[in-house]
């Protein structure tokens, strides 16, 4: 079993759209992340927004982490203050994910990120992860035409149209192959490797699991609670591979049964805001954040003692 792990790494902002106000305190919290990961031989993979990209002093923090070997760098496009920007047009939340762009303002910005990363860290980033997971066909042309190989957007049986974004509702875990024209053309050849993020069921049937909870989430299964209770009498346990919103217990019991069930890979995510409290809605108070590293130290400890392989994304295809 591979281990990859995944970190959007963005502004302090959460929730707060702003082309021009994006201070990056909390890329300074990455020093002891960076040190814990160390410990466990674990090479995680940076995503990084614009503001990251091109502030001096984050750029000299992961700049060095990467020049020591220890990371990978990819790239984490949010639209709305990433250039070029539209001098008249107001920031709304439609437009904060990528796939609402049109397909030439997709592209720009997509490249304006890429050179900066290119400039700053002198590598060209091969891995790609769509802000608030918005992926659609024009993010997959922009990073075809830019060279990417792998793309990490997908949510594995989660839908965002509430937010106004992609419906991912229907995919597994499962890696795949798919071409310029976007997820919904998988291609055993094709030019992108898609390496979803990590969420599954402690059940073996994850395609009954995911029918059950669908079916659960409807508005008479919102009355009757129906979700809380299959979760309680351990029918159902939907779970997300991470910390930010899980229990080390719970990411454990996901990955063994995955590794049962003979996938590859997993992939660990969450935001580099949720390193500092009071930034994310997962990390509120100090004692949040000492209980979410903790939870991250006691996942990668199982991990050694599973032999779990950690690697970073563009690894992925060669592992």
């Amino acid at each position: 079993m591979n281990l990859i792990v995944t970190i959007d790494t963005e502004e302090d902002n959460w929730s707060r759209y702003s082309a021009t106000d994006n201070p990056v305190t909390n890329i300074e919290k990455l020093i002891r992340l960076q040190h814990m990961f160390d410990r466990y031989q674990v090479r995680p993979t940076y995503l990084i927004s614009y503001p990251v990209a091109t502030n001096l002093r984050s750029v000299e923090i992961l700049k060095r982490f990467f020049g020591e070997g220890k990371c990978e760098i990819g790239t984490h496009c949010h639209p709305w203050n990433t250039p070029p920007f539209d001098s008249k047009a107001e920031i709304h939340e439609r437009d904060t994910m990528l796939s609402n762009l049109p397909e030439r303002a997709v592209f720009d910005k997509i490249s304006t990120l890429h050179e900066a990363i290119v400039k700053n860290f002198g590598t060209t980033p091969v891995s790609f992860r769509a802000g608030r997971w918005g992926f659609g066909p024009a993010v997959a042309k922009a990073l075809c035409r830019l060279h990417y190989q792998i793309d990490s957007s997908v949510c594995a049986f989660t839908d965002w149209r509430q937010y106004h974004g992609p419906d991912y509702s229907s995919f597994s875990p499962k890696m795949f192959r798919f071409n310029s024209q976007g997820l919904a053309h998988p291609q055993p050849d094709g030019p992108l490797l898609e390496v979803p993020a990590t969420v599954g069921f402690t059940q073996n049937n994850f395609k009954l699991c995911q029918k059950l909870t669908k079916s659960m989430e409807n508005s008479l299964g919102r009355r009757l609670r129906l979700k809380r209770i299959m979760d309680r009498l351990g029918l159902v346990n939907k779970v997300w591979l991470s910390p930010e919103t899980e229990g080390a217990s719970d990411m454990i019991a996901l990955v063994e049964r995955m590794e049962k069930k003979a996938y590859p890979c997993v992939n660990l995510t969450f935001h580099s805001s949720s390193l500092l409290a009071g930034l994310s809605p997962f990390v509120k108070t100090f004692e949040n954040e000492r209980r979410f590293n903790s939870k991250i130290e006691k996942f990668l400890s199982k991990a050694i003692e599973k032999s779990w392989r950690p690697i970073t994304l563009s690894e992925v295809h060669v592992s």
